[in-house]
């Protein structure tokens, strides 16, 4: 694996080893001094041109644990902002830095310096996809449902967004069922849905549903960066597909809800189930760390 562009490079085979691996980083963290050697001396970029919480804690503490370090780099304060191609910041960078993680809005940039910087390159988000998330949800539940084999996941909400796109190919590659229940404008395009080509999704309008014996419920932001001003129309339209106590005693005994973060409270999910899942979701959060660190273990291996 040279680098994670998305879930749809990934095959059944990496999946399941980042997953795997995963759990015995998590395992063992704090108790194997010999992972701060395998970066060791190392210096890896991260370029965001989106703001960030959860990836950019996990990376840096991912970078550090594993002995390198690491540079953040806001596109406003390098010549990225100022309207350098991407393809030449790839160039300088990949004669400087030993690998780079990016969070921006185009996927083609992500695909652009990775052919040009010639560094393991990371998608820490884009508009098209989100891998890092979704192996640390993997991650999640495979801890929490012993696997996902013979589940069914249930998206909520916006489901033509990085997630959305995200978890399909997740589903394509693992076999799950995944549904995503969103208003019918919301659901992703005849263009993805045909370069996904046979895969275990289903799209829905009907919550309802969706919901009966599934066994992951998940939503996130129903106002993604870059999309406030569409706010209004977005809270209105996608009122319906909220996670709320409902949905849930429709699901599966024993089911898990799940939220990326930030969540906004009473809209894609109410505060009563946020907080009385909120083990869960934090756990999901608290493994983008361990994920993370399985992916760069494994491009550093792969160079």
């Amino acid at each position: 694996m040279k680098d994670l562009l998305g879930i749809e490079q990934l095959t059944k085979e990496e999946i399941h080893a980042l997953i795997d691996h995963a759990v015995e980083l998590k395992a063992n963290r704090g108790r194997d001094e010999s992972v701060k050697e395998i970066l060791k001396g190392e210096t890896w970029a991260m370029i965001f041109t989106k703001s960030s919480t959860r990836t950019r804690v996990s990376f840096e503490v991912g970078l550090n644990e594993l002995g390198a370090t690491a540079l953040f780099l806001n596109a406003n304060d390098i010549q990225l902002g100022r309207g350098e191609p991407i393809k030449d910041t790839a160039r300088v960078l990949g004669r400087m830095v030993h690998g780079a993680i990016i969070r921006t809005f185009a996927q083609q940039d992500v695909v652009d310096f990775a052919e040009h910087g010639k560094i393991p390159t990371i998608n820490a988000l884009t508009d098209e996809e989100h891998p890092c998330q979704i192996l640390a949800d993997l991650l999640t539940i495979r801890e929490r449902l012993g696997g996902w084999d013979g589940k069914k996941v249930v998206f909520f909400g916006d489901g033509d967004c990085n997630m959305g796109r995200s978890w399909a190919w997740a589903a394509k590659r693992l076999g799950f069922e995944l549904v995503i229940a969103a208003p019918k404008a919301f659901q992703p395009d005849a263009a993805f849905m045909s370069r996904l080509g046979e895969a275990p999704v289903t799209l829905t309008e009907d919550v309802i549903a969706a919901s009966i014996g599934a066994d992951v419920l998940y939503t996130d932001t129903w106002v993604s960066m870059g999309r406030e001003a569409e706010a209004a129309e977005r809270l209105e339209v996608l009122a319906p597909f909220q996670i709320n106590a409902k949905l849930v005693n429709l699901a599966k005994k024993g089911a898990i809800v799940q939220h990326c973060l930030p969540a906004y409270r009473d809209k894609e999910i109410t505060e009563e189930v946020f907080e009385a899942r909120a083990d869960e979701i934090f756990q999901q959060a608290e493994n983008r760390l361990h994920a993370q660190k399985a992916i760069l273990i494994a491009l550093a291996r792969g160079r």
